[in-house]
């Protein structure tokens, strides 16, 4: 890939996208800004600071016009709902906790706007994601420079055609330097507060979920034995690993240890009933290496802020499954999350989280 390349940035109207444009133009790309629109109108005016919203589009277009480069919004909403925001409501009403960046990235960053890079005749998609990505006969994904920062967790589910039109040029360099590059050349967004949270949540997903009509549903809250302890008003309002919230007391501290969606129950137990020994990981996507046929080492990021667990991968079905067996319990497993897996910094890839196997009766079988 030359340096004369059209590229289309991905810019969001926070820092990362605004010194990656500017960073290509010094390279000597040819850069082209596009913003997605893609909450409904009701969204956006909860959120509208968040990445995508109506400020983040206002911003987006001034630093393209600073930068002197084209930009356009694309409205990409009904695919937004589609895509991310009806699957963010289903993993709930499921039982499951959802993580729709990686359904985003798959689907929207790397999918529609892809193509609507490759309309304008651009050979890539560019993004702020703080990843490593290295060229050859496979597109290898490694963490990105800054570990407290890395966003490879959040790609494990792009495939080598979409990673083949990619950049992601933040990489090499940590967030202090993005700010410190952004400051130089005076750009409005070098001081712009960054976002923690899920883009189109403004707070509580519970007020999000309520507002997608997700209704309340009363139904038990019990312990392992199935003693009823207490009611809930919906197996949507509930993640594993929560405590607060469950409106009952019983002199100890308890926790969600499972969610029974089928039953409409809520599982409650202590704290050593949320260590998980194995859990299984489904519809897995291998990223830096193939399908493995055998058993291997890794470590595994069961969500996005985990530093890492020591594991043995056991592939089922081809590698389609991934059986995980944790060298030590590990706490709050959470079906519906992303496991991805790695060998040092080198992403091999990852799935989805289908269910664990507690601790204790680690021998029974999962799969």
């Amino acid at each position: 890939m030359n340096q004369k390349t059209r590229v289309v940035i991905g810019m969001s109207g926070g820092v990362d996208s605004s010194v990656v444009a500017s960073r290509l133009l010094q390279q000597g790309y040819e850069v082209i800004g596009i913003t997605m629109k893609l909450w409904p109108e009701a969204c956006q005016n909860r959120v509208e600071e968040k990445c995508c919203g109506p400020q983040a589009v206002a911003d987006a277009r001034a630093v393209a016009q600073q930068l002197g480069i084209p930009h356009y919004v694309v409205d990409e909403q009904a695919q937004f709902q589609k895509q991310v925001m009806d699957y963010f409501v289903a993993e709930y009403r499921a039982g499951r906790t959802p993580n729709p960046c990686v359904l985003c990235n798959e689907g929207l960053k790397f999918g529609t706007l892809l193509d609507k890079a490759r309309s304008l005749g651009a050979e890539c998609v560019a993004t702020g994601h703080y990843a490593i990505l290295e060229r050859g006969d496979r597109m290898l994904v490694r963490k990105g420079r800054d570990e407290r920062k890395d966003q490879s967790y959040f790609l494990f589910s792009l495939n080598q055609r979409q990673l083949a039109h990619a950049l992601f040029p933040m990489g090499g360099i940590t967030k202090p330097e993005t700010r410190a590059i952004a400051a130089q050349l005076g750009l409005k967004v070098a001081t712009k507060e960054e976002s923690q949270e899920i883009c189109f949540v403004a707070d509580d997903y519970r007020r999000f979920l309520r507002a997608a009509g997700v209704a309340e549903h009363a139904g038990d809250i019990v312990d392992a034995a199935g003693r009823v302890l207490g009611r809930h008003p919906g197996v949507e309002f509930f993640t594993i690993g929560q405590r607060r919230g469950l409106g009952i007391a019983t002199g100890r501290p308890l926790y969600v240890v499972a969610i029974d969606a089928a039953r409409n129950r809520v599982v409650v137990g202590d704290e050593a009933a949320l260590a998980s020994a194995e859990c299984v990981v489904e519809r897995c996507n291998w990223v830096s290496v193939t399908a493995p046929d055998r058993s291997r080492e890794a470590s595994v990021k069961i969500r996005s802020q985990h530093p890492g667990s020591a594991a043995t991968l056991e592939p089922l079905d081809g590698g389609a499954r991934v059986r995980v067996r944790f060298a030590r319990p590990e706490r709050a497993v959470t079906p519906g999350q992303a496991a991805v897996f790695y060998d040092g910094d080198l992403m091999l890839g990852g799935g989805w989280i289908a269910g664990t196997q507690p601790a204790e009766t680690s021998k029974s079988p999962l799969a």
